[in-house]
C-alpha cells in the first residue's frame, strides 16, 4: 500500500497540481497489436479519482493545488472544461503517430499525443465533483474552506450536468465509435448532482439544494428505466444495448444502488460471469473499434473484488484479490492490463489507476 501511495505521489506535477494517468507512452495492451496510447496527460476522470483518494487519506493541500489547476483552467474558458490536459494546462493534445519507430516487441504504432482530448466524456462532471465533495466535506481533518470560487465552479459543473446529461458521449472508456447513452456516464451525473446539492448544504447555499435534488432524481429514474435489461437481469453498457460493462460495478462505490438491492446484487453476479476470465477482470467482451478485447484490465478486477466483498462473497473476492497481487513486479508495481492467461503485465506503466484501485480494494 504504502509503494502504491508513493507511486500515485510520484504522478503528481507538484508546480501545477496536474496529476498524469502514467509516466509512459504506446506500452501496448495487448502485445504486438495497436491498442497503444500516450497516457502522460491529467485527465479529469483518473486525476479526480487518484486526489479524491488522497483526500480521504488527509493530504489537503495536494487536494487544493489539484482543485485549483482544474479551476485555472476553467477561469480561462468560461467555467468550462476539458476531458484531459498536460501538466501545464496544455489542451491542444494532437495524436501523432511516429512511424520510425517499431514499438515495443513489434507493438505499432507508437503514439504521441491522444485524440481522446477531443471526446465527450459526460462522466468527468461527476467525479470532480465528487473530488470536491470529499476534500470540503467528508474530510474534516482539513482547516480549507469552500471559497466563492471553488463554489462557483461546482455550480457551473452542475449547471453543464443539467444542461448535457440527456446527450451520449464516449464513455470512460473512450470509444472511438458512435457515441451512445452509456449507463456509466449517466450514473456519473447522478453523482454531480447528488453531490453538488450535499456541497450546498454543507455550506448554507440551500436554496440550490431542490433543483440538484429533483435533476439528480430525473437521471436516476432514466437510467433505472433505460439502463436495466429485464432479460439480462442486468445494467448494461448503454441503453438498448446487450453489453456488459465493468464500470457498473461503481454504481456501489458512489451509492447509487444499495448493495443489498437485487438489480446490484444481480448485475455483480452476471458481470462476474461473463466478463471474469482465469481470474480477472475485463472492461467488456464485445469487438470495439480495435477489435475483440483480449486482456484484462487490472482497475476493473479490483471493481469485481470490491463488488464481490459488498455483496457477500467474501472467499470469492479474497480469492480474487490473492490472484491479482501476486501478478504485481518485484516492486509491487501494477501497469494497465494483464494477460489473463500468463498474468504478464502489459499496457502502460505504473498505471495510476490500477494503483489507486488496489488501495481502494484493500
Amino acid at each position: 500500500i504504502i509503494r502504491s501511495i508513493i507511486t500515485l505521489k510520484l504522478l503528481m506535477f507538484q508546480r501545477t497540481g496536474a496529476v498524469i494517468a502514467a509516466p509512459t507512452t504506446s506500452l501496448p495492451e495487448i502485445i504486438g497489436k495497436d491498442r497503444n496510447w500516450d497516457y502522460r496527460y491529467c485527465w479529469i476522470r483518473d486525476g479526480s479519482m487518484i486526489i479524491d483518494l488522497f483526500a480521504r487519506m488527509g493530504h489537503a493541500r495536494t487536494s487544493l493545488r489539484y482543485i485549483n489547476f482544474i479551476l485555472n483552467r476553467m477561469l480561462v474558458k468560461d467555467y468550462n472544461i476539458s476531458v484531459m490536459y498536460g501538466i501545464n494546462g496544455e489542451e491542444n493534445l494532437e495524436e501523432k503517430i511516429l512511424d520510425h519507430l517499431d514499438g515495443y516487441e513489434g507493438s505499432r504504432p507508437v503514439r504521441i499525443g491522444n485524440a481522446a482530448y477531443k471526446q465527450q466524456q459526460n462522466d468527468v462532471y461527476g467525479q470532480l465533483i465528487e473530488t470536491i465533495y470529499t476534500s470540503f466535506v467528508v474530510d474534516f481533518r482539513n482547516d480549507l474552506l469552500l471559497n466563492e470560487e471553488i463554489w462557483t465552479m461546482v455550480r457551473s459543473l452542475a449547471k453543464m450536468v443539467e444542461a448535457i446529461w440527456r446527450e451520449p458521449d464516449c464513455g470512460i472508456w473512450e470509444r472511438r465509435g458512435p457515441m451512445q447513452h452509456f449507463v456509466h456516464s449517466k450514473m456519473m451525473s447522478w453523482v454531480a448532482m447528488d453531490r453538488a446539492a450535499k456541497i450546498a448544504q454543507f455550506i448554507g447555499k440551500t436554496q440550490y439544494i431542490p433543483k440538484y435534488l429533483k435533476v439528480a432524481g430525473e437521471i436516476k429514474e432514466d437510467i433505472l428505466k433505460n439502463g436495466w435489461d429485464d432479460e439480462l437481469k442486468s445494467f448494461v453498457m448503454y441503453y438498448g444495448g446487450k453489453e456488459l460493462d465493468a464500470s457498473n460495478l461503481l454504481m456501489l462505490h458512489y451509492g447509487f444502488l444499495d448493495k443489498n438491492d437485487p438489480r446490484m446484487i444481480s448485475t455483480v453476479r452476471n458481470t462476474h460471469k461473463e466478463l471474469t476470465k482465469d481470474g480477472f477482470v475485463l472492461r467488456y467482451k464485445a469487438a470495439d473499434e480495435f477489435g475483440v478485447p483480449r486482456n484484462a484490465f487490472i482497475v476493473c478486477t479490483f471493481w469485481m473484488i470490491n463488488a464481490l466483498y459488498l455483496t457477500g462473497h467474501e472467499q470469492q473476492a479474497r480469492e480474487m484479490l490473492e490472484k491479482i497481487v501476486s501478478c504485481t513486479n518485484r516492486f509491487g508495481l501494477f501497469s494497465e492490463d494483464i494477460e489473463t492467461d500468463t498474468g504478464r503485465l502489459t499496457g502502460n506503466f505504473p498505471q495510476g489507476y490500477s494503483h489507486l484501485a488496489f488501495i481502494q480494494t484493500i
